[in-house]
C-alpha cells in the first residue's frame, strides 16, 4: 500500500497503481530515496516509474510533492525528512538549505564519490550505448572544501528573504548567489565553503564598502543601476588574488576608491579590475575592462608550469586537482616524444603546456581571443617553443589546419568542449584528421557519452573510462576518456541522436564558465 497526503485534505491510502494510475500533479508521497541520479537528484519508485526527488538523499525516507509527470518519469520536491540517512553529515554551511551550489554537502563523500561512478557507468550505458562499460575507480579530491578558484557573486536590490531573518532587514541589497530557479533573486551571502577564507573576507568587506558609499545595485528587470557582479579569482600555487567588479556602466572612480582600499587591505590581492557590460543577459563577463590596481592577471603554477590568468578566460575551476587530471589524461594516452597533438578549445594552454615536455609539438585551438593572448603570453612564460595557438571557430580551424594552415596532422587529439558537448561538424572533421588516440576531457558526461558514442561507431573503440572527482558536494563531475582508432573509417558522420537526457544531466555551468 501507498501513503498519499495531499495537502489540506486528510491522508488518503492507495493500493499498488499501474502506470495509468500514478499519482496526480501536486500529490504528497512519501518516498525512500534509493539512490542518486546523475545531476543530484535522489531516485526512489513508485511501482515501477521512477521519481526524481529534488534536495534529498540516498537512504532519507522523505515526504515530497509531485511536480511534474513524464512519459517514463516523475518530479518530485522533497517537503521534509521523516527519517534521515544513515550516510547523512554535518554542515559546514549556514546557507545550503537555500543556495543550491553544494548540493549534497549533507552526504558523506564516500558516498559522494561512489554515487558519482555510478553515475558515470550508466550514462555510458543508456546514452552511449556502451554494454557494461568499465569505468575505472573514480579519482577522488583530496581537500573537499575551500577548492574553488573562482566565485561569481551578483549584487541585487532583490534579496532573497529568510524565514529566520529579522523584519528590519533591507530587502534592496544583497550580494551573492542565485536562488535556485529565480533569475532575480539573490540570496545575501557572507561566506562559501568552497572557496578560499581570504576571498570570504573580501567578499564581507567589498559588501560593506559598497554600502558606505551608496554605490546602487543592478536591477537585472528595470536594467537600472550600477554594480553586477563580484568576481574573485585566487590562485592556490602562488596565494595571489584577482577581484573582479563588474558594473553596468564605466564610472572609474566610483570604484576606484574601493579598490584602492581592498588593495591595501589584502596584501594578496595583486590585480583589481572593473569589467563593464551594458548587456540586459546576467553575465559577469564584460564588453571591455579597466585595470583599477596592480595587474590584469594573477599567476597560478601546476607543477613546474605558471600561467597567468586574466579575469574572462578559462582556467580549471579547482587547481590542485587540474594537476592530478592532467597527469592522469597523460598517463592514460601514453604520449611518445614523436607524438603531435591538437589541444581542441585550448583555453588558456594550461593542458597543452603542461603536456609540452612529453611530445614532439602540441597545436592549440580556441575561439576566445583574451584566452589566445593569455596562452601565448603562458607559453612565452614558462619558454615553451613547441607549442602554436590559432584563434576561431573550431568549425573553419580543423578543416583549415591542414589545407590553409599547413600543419602536420595529429597523433592525439585532446578535446575539452563546453558542456553542450561537439558539434556534429567538429565529430566529423576530427574523424578526418584521423587521430591514432582521442582523449575525451569533460565536465558533462552525458553529452561526452553521445559523442564518444558517434566516435566509436566505426572507426574508435572505447578504452578507458576514469572519472576525477574535481567538484565535491557538488553534482559535477570530470571525467576522461581514452579512444583508439581501430582503422575503419566511417562512410558518413551519424546524425546526433542520444538516449533521453533524464532531469539534472543538463545541469549549470561548472569549469566552462569562462572561468
Amino acid at each position: 500500500m501507498l501513503l498519499l497526503l495531499t495537502l489540506g485534505y486528510p491522508a488518503v491510502i492507495l493500493p499498488p497503481m499501474n502506470q495509468s494510475e500514478l499519482p496526480p500533479k501536486g500529490t504528497v508521497v512519501e518516498l525512500f530515496i534509493e539512490s542518486l541520479a546523475f545531476g543530484g537528484m535522489g531516485v526512489a519508485h513508485i511501482n515501477e516509474m521512477v521519481v526524481f526527488v529534488k534536495h534529498s538523499i540516498p537512504g532519507q525516507t522523505v515526504r515530497a510533492r509531485i511536480l511534474k509527470k513524464r512519459r517514463s518519469y516523475l518530479e518530485a520536491l522533497r517537503l521534509d525528512v521523516i527519517a534521515e540517512s544513515p550516510h547523512a553529515v554535518g554542515l559546514r554551511c549556514n546557507h545550503f538549505e537555500y543556495c543550491g551550489g553544494c548540493t549534497f554537502q549533507n552526504l558523506d563523500y564516500r558516498e559522494q564519490i561512489s554515487a558519482k561512478e555510478a553515475q558515470i557507468r550508466d550514462v555510458f550505458q543508456r546514452i552511449g550505448g556502451f554494454e557494461n562499460p568499465v569505468v575505472e575507480s573514480i579519482f577522488p579530491c583530496e581537500e573537499i572544501y575551500h577548492y574553488r578558484n573562482k566565485m561569481e557573486f551578483t549584487f541585487s536590490n532583490r534579496r532573497w528573504t529568510l524565514p529566520d531573518e529579522d523584519k528590519q532587514t533591507p530587502r534592496d541589497f544583497a550580494l551573492g548567489l542565485h536562488i535556485p530557479g529565480r533569475y532575480d533573486k539573490i540570496l545575501n551571502i557572507e561566506a562559501c565553503a568552497l572557496q578560499d577564507p581570504t576571498a570570504d573576507e573580501i567578499l564581507r568587506f567589498v559588501k560593506r564598502k559598497v554600502q558606505e558609499k551608496g554605490l546602487q545595485p543592478y536591477d537585472i528587470r528595470t536594467h537600472t543601476g550600477f554594480l553586477r557582479n563580484l568576481v574573485i579569482r585566487s590562485a592556490a600555487g602562488t596565494g595571489e588574488i584577482m577581484v573582479n567588479l563588474v558594473t553596468a556602466y564605466e564610472d572609474v572612480p566610483a570604484v576606484k576608491v574601493i579598490s584602492a582600499e581592498i588593495a591595501e587591505n589584502f596584501p594578496l590581492v595583486v590585480s583589481v579590475v572593473n569589467n563593464i557590460t551594458g548587456r540586459k543577459a546576467g553575465t559577469a563577463r564584460g564588453e571591455y575592462e579597466v585595470t583599477l590596481q596592480g595587474q590584469n592577471y594573477i599567476t597560478e603554477t601546476l607543477g613546474k608550469y605558471r600561467f597567468q590568468i586574466s579575469a574572462n578566460s578559462f582556467f580549471q575551476t579547482n587547481s590542485k586537482q587540474a594537476r592530478r587530471l592532467y597527469d592522469l589524461a597523460g598517463e592514460m594516452c601514453g604520449f611518445s616524444s614523436e607524438d603531435i597533438v591538437y589541444d581542441l578549445y585550448c583555453g588558456t594552454g594550461s593542458i597543452g603546456i603542461y603536456i609540452s615536455d612529453a611530445v614532439r609539438k602540441v597545436y592549440g585551438f580556441e575561439l576566445e581571443p583574451s584566452a589566445i593572448r593569455d596562452a601565448r603570453r603562458n607559453a612565452d612564460l614558462n619558454q615553451v617553443d613547441k607549442i602554436e595557438f590559432f584563434e576561431g571557430d573550431l568549425m573553419n580551424l580543423l578543416a583549415e589546419s591542414k589545407r590553409e594552415l599547413s600543419l602536420e596532422l595529429p597523433d592525439v587529439v585532446i578535446v575539452d568542449p563546453p558542456r553542450a558537448g561537439l558539434h556534429p561538424r567538429t565529430i566529423r572533421d576530427m574523424l578526418k584528421l584521423s587521430p591514432g588516440r582521442i582523449i575525451y576531457i569533460s565536465c558533462n558526461p552525458s553529452t561526452q557519452a553521445r559523442d564518444v558514442s558517434l566516435l566509436c561507431r566505426d572507426a574508435y573503440r572505447l578504452e578507458k573510462i576514469q572519472p576525477v572527482d574535481m567538484f565535491p558536494h557538488t553534482p559535477h563531475v570530470e571525467n576522461i576518456v581514452l579512444l583508439t582508432e581501430t582503422g575503419v573509417r566511417p562512410q558518413q558522420t551519424p546524425n546526433l541522436s542520444a538516449g533521453e537526457i533524464l532531469p539534472g544531466e543538463k545541469l549549470p555551468e561548472c569549469s566552462h564558465d569562462t572561468a
